[in-house]
């Protein structure tokens, strides 16, 4: 979409604490006026925010997918929630960053006049990104755009779990959990266990361990159309995780199935953004 065709309308999210985004939903509304871009909130965003309708804004009723941009104000967490909201219809997530990481962000609040202008004009460039599909033994499922974990529920002895792709056994490890992460959630709870990071672009996902219990488990990149099957060899269930979020229990002797989706989403980007770059501006200023 960069330099293309101006934005007629969109939905917005914003951070879980109103102020936080007041002042970037200001310029957000005004630009718009400006260009002609209608503005859609949904019942939870009107409330947050006190919205009523006026021209130009639509305010109130579920969240609209059909619209040309999804506009995100707010940290990583709000920025995965407009990705998952906008899972395979092709419509580009545009996020300004208002937390404190903001590794998924199209800008930084610093550029957020001049970002939403571009936004608003169609002028950046777009990333498909690939999601997970988690299919619990019941046979419901569900799509992350980070990460799945698997963990020990507090007060339950270490987990035992057995791990194979497409049939085969691959290995076993008594652990606290796991984490299966996308190239785009690599940079999160896998990395804090030690995973490898995986550049936007790569075709495949990431498995770490949490706390194992033995020093031969080692984290594993799977090739992307390998399904990775997890058995819960533990007494207990296990506690399912998608994106940070709870999604239920494994219970003992039950399979998790997870495959790797390709193009699930669609991340808005300043032109020349290197994924590179932002590793080094993100978590160096982290170091620092």
């Amino acid at each position: 979409m960069s330099g293309g065709t101006p934005v007629r309308s969109a939905s917005v999210l914003t951070h879980g604490r109103p102020a936080q985004s007041a002042g970037a939903l200001e310029i957000l509304r005004a630009l718009a006026a400006d260009v002609g871009t209608e503005l859609r909130f949904d019942d939870q965003e009107a409330e947050k925010h006190g919205l009523t309708a006026a021209p130009g804004l639509v305010v109130g009723g579920p969240y609209r997918s059909d619209s040309d941009l999804c506009v995100v104000l707010g940290g990583d967490g709000t920025i995965l929630k407009g990705l998952r909201r906008q899972i395979w219809t092709g419509v580009p997530v545009y996020a300004v960053n208002l937390g404190e990481i903001g590794f998924l962000a199209t800008i930084d609040p610093v550029d957020q006049d001049a970002g939403l202008r571009r936004a608003l004009a169609g002028d950046f460039a777009v990333l498909g990104l690939p999601a997970l599909e988690a299919t619990l033994p019941d046979g419901s499922s569900y799509s992350a755009m980070n990460d799945v974990s698997v963990n020990r529920r507090s007060g339950d002895r270490v987990a035992e779990l057995r791990y194979g792709i497409d049939g085969e056994d691959v290995g076993e490890v008594r652990c606290d959990g796991l984490v299966v992460a996308t190239p785009a959630g690599s940079t999160g709870y896998n990395l804090a266990n030690g995973g490898p990071v995986l550049a936007w672009g790569v075709e495949g996902y990431a498995v770490s361990f949490i706390a194992p219990h033995t020093l031969s488990a080692r984290a594993l990149v799977v090739a992307p159309d390998g399904e990775l099957e997890l058995h819960n060899d533990s007494s207990s269930p296990v506690e399912l995780g998608v994106d940070g979020r709870p999604r239920g229990l494994i219970g003992a002797g039950e399979v998790l199935r997870i495959h790797f989706r390709r193009e699930a989403a669609v991340l808005a980007q300043t032109e020349g953004t290197s994924f590179y770059g932002r590793l080094r501006e993100k978590f160096g200023r982290l170091a620092g």
